[in-house]
């Protein structure tokens, strides 16, 4: 892994862990990391990755409501 040294204003409230896991959900939102890069990458599990990353805004389903109803109509 690359290292990055990031300046990170005091107003976001955020402490070291929260950056990590924040940036590693974005990461993985956009398709770049899958769940368990994106894990080791904030330092947790996997399992801890996926049960933060809601607060963050990121959803572990990768499907729009729409594809979901569908779906459930067809079943």
């Amino acid at each position: 892994m690359q290292t990055v040294v990031l300046d990170v204003p005091e107003s976001t409230e955020m402490n070291v862990q929260q950056i990590r896991i924040f940036v590693a959900a974005k990461l993985y939102e956009a398709g770049r990391l899958n769940s368990g890069l994106a894990a080791e990458m904030a330092g947790v599990t996997r399992r801890e990755f996926l049960e933060q990353i809601g607060e963050y805004g990121v959803s572990i389903f990768d499907q729009t409501i729409d594809e979901v109803l569908s779906d459930m109509n067809h079943a």
